[in-house]
């Protein structure tokens, strides 16, 4: 049934609280590639969790870590984390053509895995993960963190279920970047390696659109991509987009490159628009252009006006509060197995189906 509202002022949700004591869900990093692997843990700490290993080759971004997490041991190798009990969730972020035989490892030493998008750069990859899950009842958890780690986009989907712009029928995303190729390691470039833009930072725009419109499944129409600045990287797309229609009807655009300009004081303009039979929502994530330099600004516009949120430090990311619950008791509240690996599946289609433009 669809939702109706009759306002156009909502109250967040109650940031949530930690929901573990200290020392009640162990976890550990293993692959330090990305550095989402700080974001992903820290929100888990946030949560309760407590980081007990970590574990790379890289004795720097070892160092670096530990920075960050000083209680973290570092492991002098994968299977000391791998044979330690305690641990009961493994947060991964190395190459992303790794992730998933990480997964398998980590899945049959008996722990949960919660990777850096993209999950997979191949159908194949994702097959065998999915093979595995259903072999250990293991959560194989994806941080699609430009909807999770976003308040704004939080706060979307909150009023999105209290029918605060009536039924979801087109999600329009864009997902710039700020390239910094001198800082990038070189596996950034080898699409083998980095699975193509699409796969990559396309993750998190169809993730977003499953999400708002509560499609299960969608078909990618046409997708395209290209390379029009970085010929010095022949590998490298720095442009991307696709259309997907939803199961139920709903249409999606979007958009993704790493075309930010150096003067954008972000690194980069992400914004989201999800048009409702009721209303729209307009999310500005991570600035306002001219405006306010911080991002988290939601704008709503119903049957009863317009209003703007600024959400920053009010809303809180209860993904991974919940994580840790559903780790803990074999639930589904952060996000489905399915929905994970649907995202994932469609994110590989639109790469595998683009047209190469440039």
């Amino acid at each position: 049934m669809m939702n109706h509202s009759n306002t156009l002022h909502f109250e967040p949700e109650p940031k949530p609280e930690a929901v573990v004591g200290p020392g009640e869900f162990k976890i550990a990093a293993i692959g330090l590639e990305h550095g989402h692997i700080n974001n992903m843990c820290a929100k888990l700490e946030q949560a309760g969790a407590e980081v007990k290993w970590v574990y790379d080759s890289d004795t720097e971004k070892l160092k670096a870590f530990q920075e960050k997490f000083p209680q973290a041991q570092a492991a002098s190798y994968k299977a000391e984390i791998l044979q330690d009990a305690e641990v009961q969730l493994v947060a991964a972020a190395p190459i992303t053509s790794e992730r998933g035989d990480l997964g398998l490892v980590v899945q049959d030493a008996g722990k949960h895995f919660f990777t850096a998008k993209a999950p997979f750069t191949t159908m194949e990859q994702l097959e065998r993960a999915k093979a595995k899950t259903e072999e250990t009842g293991l959560k194989w958890a994806v941080n699609y963190s430009e909807r999770v780690s976003v308040e704004s986009a939080v706060f979307a989907e909150q009023i999105i279920n209290k029918g605060a712009i009536g039924r979801v029928v087109q999600v329009i995303g864009t997902g710039p970047h700020r390239l910094n190729a001198p800082a990038r390691p070189e596996w950034f470039f080898k699409k083998d390696q980095y699975g193509g833009i699409l796969c990559d930072i396309g993750s998190h725009q169809i993730e977003q659109f499953l999400t708002f419109t509560g499609a299960t499944d969608a078909k990618v129409q046409a997708s395209r991509t290209a390379n029009y600045v970085n010929k010095d990287h022949p590998e490298m797309e720095d442009f991307g987009d696709a259309t997907l229609t939803g199961d139920n009807g709903a249409g999606n655009y979007f958009r993704v490159d790493w075309l930010t300009p150096d003067g954008l004081r972000s690194w980069g303009d992400g914004r989201t628009i999800i048009l409702g039979t009721e209303g729209f929502i307009e999310l500005r994530k991570n600035i306002d252009i001219t405006n306010d330099e911080n991002g988290e600004h939601l704008f709503l516009v119903n049957q009863q006006g317009e209003k703007h949120y600024s959400l920053a430090g009010k809303v809180g990311f209860p993904y991974y509060h919940h994580l840790i619950l559903d780790c803990l008791e074999h639930t589904e509240r952060a996000m489905t197995q399915e929905h994970a690996f649907k995202a994932a599946e469609l994110c590989l289609t639109a790469q595998e189906k683009a047209v190469r433009m440039e």
